[in-house]
């Protein structure tokens, strides 16, 4: 085989596995009583490592007696780096809760003391000792359940200014955050290696533009379903069994490739069905912000959220098939090409599938 195609193999296999996951995203859910500030703030369990050591013997998966002897330490962190005021008064919190639920979430639950106050500010400083480009999505609501506000932060956007007299103007939220939402699903994407590669392997077998348009419309609509079911709540499967099955279907379409030569018949219906699997995956990034565990606030970060997506998916389809469409009519990538890059995918998911089923 030629030089260069394993060289080409070769980088297409290490870049997303080194690459797989994305900077995080997390959640505070804020909810006001009469006397006090309930908030809740929830990291997936890998970005709570990054608080507060749990995987006592680092062997990559924290137990339930790490996690009950390192929780206590994660509460004090979170808590300490998580600002209150009203009025410009700071208010103490206080830890009144610390568990991990199946899925492999973390949720700490503060209370602050509230007065009957106009101006209510909350500095989230916590994010700045996550990885670079975390994200945590704000949400806030009265005793009644109303949404008062909600946004999506960054370290550099890690303050909240609240207005909570009737009387002040409703927080500007509609637009700016919708723009928000798209971006970080343009930004899940980007950095979704797995999805990318999954679509990457469906995509350098087609010939016609139309093949290729069939592959991405089946994927699109079938990801689209399984990600709103699940963050409407109407069906949950934990991350523990989508993420391997997503690495099994990166194996699975990189050894089709291989067996199957041309543009394998009927690709669209293995398409359709593997991205019902890949939507769940999606779903996992809404949730762990907090998105769909309350009656109100989901259309929109939903609707917003897909739309990135779908044009992160875009772009880089249009990068990407020019170049295989031009490739493909040279004999050498045909008979060289196409199967080091077959067989790179075949062994990032399963690089993947072994990091999630054994070492997650």
């Amino acid at each position: 085989m030629n030089r260069n195609w394993f060289i080409f193999a070769w980088l297409l296999l290490i870049s997303p596995a080194a690459w797989a996951h994305d900077p995080g995203l997390s959640g505070a859910n804020g909810r006001l009583q009469d006397n006090r500030l309930e908030l809740t703030v929830s990291f997936a369990i890998r970005d709570a490592g990054y608080l507060a050591p749990l995987d006592a013997n680092n062997d990559g998966v924290v137990t339930p007696d790490e996690f009950a002897a390192g929780k206590q330490r994660l509460a004090e962190v979170v808590a300490s780096h998580c600002e209150v005021k009203f009025d410009g008064l700071p208010a103490k919190p206080e830890i009144t809760g610390c568990q991990q639920d199946d899925a492999k979430n973390v949720s700490i639950r503060l209370d602050f003391p509230a007065e009957h106050a106009g101006q209510l500010e909350l500095n989230f400083q916590v994010i700045e000792l996550l990885p670079f480009g975390h994200r945590m999505f704000f949400s806030l609501s009265d005793a009644a359940g109303k949404t008062l506000d909600e946004r999506l932060l960054s370290a550099n956007a890690e303050t909240v200014s609240v207005q909570l007299d009737k009387s002040a103007a409703p927080p500007e939220k509609t637009a700016h955050t919708l723009t928000e939402f798209i971006l970080m699903g343009v930004e899940h994407i980007g950095t979704g290696y797995d999805h990318l590669l999954f679509l990457f392997a469906l995509l350098v077998v087609t010939r016609t533009f139309r093949s290729a348009l069939v592959v991405i419309t089946a994927f699109t609509i079938a990801h689209s379903i399984t990600l709103a079911i699940s963050t409407f709540n109407l069906v949950h499967i934990s991350s523990n069994i989508t993420e391997p099955l997503i690495a099994a279907t990166i194996v699975y379409v990189g050894l089709e490739n291989l067996v199957r030569h041309g543009d394998p018949h009927k690709r669209w219906l293995l398409t359709f069905s593997f991205g019902l699997i890949h939507g769940f995956g999606f779903a996992t990034a809404l949730r762990e912000m907090g998105v769909g565990q309350r009656a109100g606030g989901v259309l929109m970060p939903l609707f917003g959220f897909n739309l990135g997506v779908e044009l992160g998916q875009l772009t880089v389809a249009a990068i990407v098939l020019p170049i295989v469409w031009k490739l493909r009519t040279k004999e050498k990538f045909l008979r060289y090409g196409v199967p080091a890059c077959s067989i790179a995918v075949a062994l990032a998911g399963a690089f993947w599938f072994i990091q999630r089923v054994w070492f997650n």
